[in-house]
């Protein structure tokens, strides 16, 4: 079952709880922060953009998970099969950071004497400004990019906890904008062009539960001269109202029902990430080899915190079908999968 939400509302109810589960194209639901019930240091909010060419992409973070806000930056080099990851933790944030209450409008601005970090809107799209100072050994990183042709459709999803009923996840991803802009990084000048490079953003509000596992994985670019792009994921709440999985096409959404991800292990049963995966959907309608380039990957263990995360970049083929029945072959379609557990 695939719950289509239609009715413009306010995401949550006078008790805190989501006025409704499913899926919709746009962000439908009005996400308000003063409306949450679910204890102000439970809040978790955050903008991730992924902007990638062929060769090289770049990760840029702003999260405030109320006890404390992250400022991340990764440079990625799919040649060198190398990254880079440097992020700056502000304890205590509790909404200061102040992200804006839709993915629409609204700016994102950090100043700190090591980090400077803008996400803007302007007339036609979205700016991303960051330097970051010191970001490899004495070096800075900077980046100025302007995402463009924002598709007409994107995944959004409104999906609620079991046992906890003012718990919940709002989450818009958008995948498939143009990118353009440099970023200087180890004393070189990288560029995005729009005709090769792309750009996402994973917009996520909600209250979460304490331990959680999600899967997540998306891919952009052009195929047979159309662009071409997917979001997949599943592992945590109560998706029984509607998947996050959907193609794109030219900009319009497609949905599919389940898709699972086949991870490879060991004989101990420990994922091998680095080795090829597969995936499988419900329906038959996303089918995947997927060939791994580099495991971004990451632990921390903070006492009652902790987070184990897996992004791995690679190279998707295989068989997508669109909601006419028209087959969709990629052959090497770069884009990411990842698997993360969090206790936070």
């Amino acid at each position: 079952m695939q719950h289509e939400i239609n009715t413009p509302a306010p995401l949550l109810n006078d008790d805190g709880s989501l006025y409704e589960a499913g899926y919709a194209k746009y962000p439908i639901l009005v996400y308000d922060r003063s409306a949450v019930r679910g204890g102000r240091m439970r809040i978790k909010e955050w903008d991730y953009y992924l902007i990638h060419n062929d060769r090289f992409a770049v990760a840029l973070t702003c999260d405030d998970n109320s006890y404390m806000g992250m400022m991340s930056v990764s440079f990625i080099d799919f040649g060198k099969r190398s990254e880079t990851t440097k992020s700056v933790i502000i304890p205590l944030t509790n909404g200061r950071i102040k992200l804006p209450s839709s993915s629409e409008s609204g700016d994102v601005v950090y100043n700190s004497r090591r980090v400077k970090l803008s996400f803007t809107h302007e007339e036609g799209g979205r700016r991303l400004k960051v330097l970051f100072r010191r970001f490899r050994k004495k070096d800075d990183l900077e980046c100025d990019i302007l995402l463009t042709d924002e598709p007409r459709d994107s995944m959004v999803i409104s999906t609620p906890f079991p046992g906890k009923k003012t718990a919940f996840y709002y989450n818009q991803k958008i995948v498939g904008m143009r990118a353009s802009g440099t970023v200087w990084f180890d004393r070189k000048k990288y560029k995005f062009t729009p005709g090769n490079s792309y750009g996402l953003l994973d917009w996520g509000r909600g209250v979460w539960t304490y331990d959680n596992t999600w899967y997540w994985g998306a891919a952009q670019g052009e195929t047979g001269g159309h662009r071409f792009g997917f979001n997949i994921g599943y592992g945590f709440g109560d998706t029984s109202a509607a998947s996050e999985n959907m193609l794109f096409y030219d900009g319009v959404a497609h949905k599919l029902e389940g898709v699972e991800f086949l991870i490879p292990k060991d004989g101990q049963g420990r994922e091998l990430y680095e080795e090829p995966w597969r995936f499988t959907s419900t329906d038959g309608r996303f089918e995947m080899d997927f060939t791994p380039i580099i495991d971004r990957k990451a632990r921390i263990s903070l006492g009652i915190i902790m987070s184990d995360q897996h992004q791995v970049f690679g190279r998707f083929s295989g068989t997508a079908v669109l909601d006419d029945g028209r087959r969709i072959e990629l052959k090497d379609f770069l884009g990411f999968a990842e698997k993360v557990r969090n206790k936070w």
